[in-house]
């Protein structure tokens, strides 16, 4: 009776310990996955990355350069530009500048050379008014014709005859030296001439010197 109660003991003792090594190795069965799993997801992500790296480089290609990054020589050559814009400016400034100063110049000096020429005019003028019948016509046709090439040159320059005699007064054109009252004529009117004014371009080169009535 005594054997087989010990064995029953021993099967009882092997069943436990069958049981406890079942469980040991469901407990570690299930501990096992759960890393291999992470480990999975781990590399995943490592693996996407590594890709989503060399798909950027691929795009970027071995000659690309950083959008955020500036290369010196742009800003070189931008600085240039502006210095070559702003010299454009100033130069068609000073070429402006020279030609207003150029036109200007011309008009003084051609103004002045005018302004000496007007008495030979006159005096030729003068002459010819003081020629009567009695005078040789060939001396007269010389005198008349040389006083016409004068009138000729003179306006070819841009020299105006001022308008003066029926005109009303200008204080601008004319200078009034006589005054005179005459009910036939009209407030202000140039009733005569003493001496003829010019323009040149416009510009009173000498006034006319004239006689106002009323």
């Amino acid at each position: 009776m005594s054997e087989e109660k010990d064995k029953k003991e021993e099967e009882v003792k092997k069943d436990e310990t069958s049981v406890e090594k079942k469980e040991d190795s469901v407990k570690k069965e299930s501990s096992k996955p759960e890393g291999k799993e992470e480990k999975k997801d781990s590399e995943k992500t490592e693996g996407s990355k590594e890709e989503d790296k060399t798909e950027t480089d691929k795009k970027k290609g071995p000659f690309s350069k950083d959008k955020k990054k500036k290369d010196p020589k742009d800003e070189q050559i931008k600085d240039l530009k502006d210095q070559l814009l702003r010299q454009m400016a100033e130069f068609d400034n000073f070429r402006k500048r020279t030609d207003k100063e150029k036109s200007t110049m011309y008009d003084a000096g051609a103004t002045d050379v005018i302004a000496k020429i007007l008495p030979v005019l006159d005096n030729f003028e003068r002459g010819l008014s003081d020629v009567t019948d009695d005078t040789d016509d060939a001396f007269k046709k010389g005198i008349l014709m040389i006083y016409k090439q004068l009138l000729t040159v003179i306006n070819d320059l841009g020299v105006k005859e001022i308008a003066a005699e029926g005109e009303k007064f200008n204080p601008d054109l004319h200078n009034a030296v006589m005054h005179e009252d005459d009910p036939d004529k009209g407030e202000q009117e140039i009733v005569q001439v003493l001496q003829k004014g010019y323009t040149f371009h416009d510009k009173v080169v000498r006034h006319a010197m004239v006689k106002v009535a009323n």
